[in-house]
């Protein structure tokens, strides 16, 4: 049996950040996880450089049934104050557009940032872990995992969602929240690429690579501004990834190809330079020469000398262009998603301490509650928040 006054499921950044912030505070803490490395998907993130935070974090950029929860973990730790973090550890890091930083070298220097900050807190770190069963006597709690038996006053939750199972991505913290009584709303796959009809595949096949700026909107009126991708399988990019959290299955989105000028406002400028030019010739200036070929084979495009379109052809184009339909077919799911919507319902939590309403001295952190960020570094800023927060009130 072992003795400790926190045990903390889950070695990602939610937990390791807990870990840290209550060690600092002369706790006892203990940190489990199954799997061989800690921070696995911060590791794998970002393309190994990890989009660790952004600066642009509000509560506003995240989906979650109480859209006031995260605003007191938010407003007490803020992105610049985890950038000041990891510059006192000297991480190199680079800003990109939107807010967004990513380390210059890797992400596995993040991590060793956090294992420093536990190493110094006094956190006892045991790997390859894996919770067997959770019950709670009296005023502890009696975990057995794997390879060990311990006994807590206080229980963290922060074993992830259901993302990426190659990692190892369990259920376990769905279970525990059951088992204690607490809802579980239903969960789904998030930032996430999406998968194309039988007959959309094969009409964009041979367009897998090509990026188009856009702004695409969801069925709810939710926008974003950014690239999409054509993959092998279907759609990917940011602005997809962004919108996956808002559609819904047999819904469609529609994609603004020309986000940042009308159509008609080309047209007169095409009939004033170029009256003679093909419009397939002049739409290849705005937009990829493949997509437009695409689009000119399926008949979904008339290729027409400029000055012989219509009225009527002007306003059909406008309105393919601005508005293009596509109904996806479904989404790649939890094997490439980046988070999990749904999870632990805050209703269930103290937006202060996260510890659940109703089992005293529970908490949950993390992907395995209700919280889901935009891209853009946003979902890990929420975890260190949330770590802070939990580790000074456990």
């Amino acid at each position: 049996m072992i003795h400790t006054d926190v045990l903390i499921i889950g070695a990602g950044a939610a937990g390791l950040m807990c870990a840290a912030t209550a060690g600092y505070r002369g706790k006892k803490v203990t940190v489990v996880d199954m799997g061989k490395k800690p921070g696995r998907k911060i590791l794998i993130s970002g393309g190994g450089r990890c989009n660790f935070t952004n600066e642009n974090a509000t509560p506003d950029n995240y989906l979650c049934e109480n859209p006031h929860f995260l605003k007191s973990a938010l407003s007490r730790y803020q992105a610049q104050d985890f950038i000041e973090l990891v510059e006192r550890h000297g991480l190199e890091f680079h800003h990109k557009t939107l807010g967004q930083l990513f380390c210059d070298n890797s992400a596995q220097d993040l991590v060793d940032i956090l294992m420093t900050e536990c190493d110094w807190a006094g956190v006892n770190i045991n790997l390859r872990n894996e919770v067997v069963s959770v019950e709670k006597q009296a005023e502890h709690f009696m975990v057995n995992t794997s390879t060990n038996q311990y006994q807590c006053q206080s229980l963290v939750v922060a074993s992830g969602g259901l993302t990426m199972p190659k990692l190892g991505a369990t259920p376990i913290g769905y279970n525990i929240a059951k088992q204690f009584g607490l809802q579980v709303l239903p969960t789904m796959a998030a930032l996430v690429p999406f998968t194309l009809q039988p007959q959309d595949k094969e009409r964009f096949e041979g367009l897998s690579g090509i990026s188009v700026p856009t702004m695409v909107s969801s069925e709810g009126g939710t926008n974003f501004k950014e690239n999409i991708l054509f993959t092998h399988r279907g759609l990917s990019g940011p602005a997809i990834l962004q919108i996956s959290s808002f559609w819904r299955a047999g819904q469609s989105i529609s994609i603004n190809l020309l986000p940042d000028t009308p159509f008609e406002d080309l047209i007169t400028q095409w009939r004033e330079l170029h009256p003679k030019k093909s419009l397939k010739n002049l739409l290849c200036t705005v937009l990829p020469k493949s997509f437009i070929e695409a689009m000119i084979s399926q008949q979904e495009i008339t290729d027409k000398v400029i000055n012989q379109l219509s009225n009527a052809e002007i306003s059909q184009l406008s309105t393919y262009l601005h508005h293009w339909q596509i109904k996806p077919n479904g989404t790649e799911g939890y094997r490439t998603a980046e988070v999990t919507l749904g999870g632990v319902a805050t209703d269930e939590l103290s937006s202060k301490t996260y510890e659940s309403n109703k089992v005293k001295n529970l908490y949950f952190i993390g992907e395995v509650i209700d919280v889901t960020g935009w891209l853009g570094g946003y979902n890990f800023q929420a975890c260190w928040s949330q770590g802070v927060a939990c580790g000074q009130a456990v």
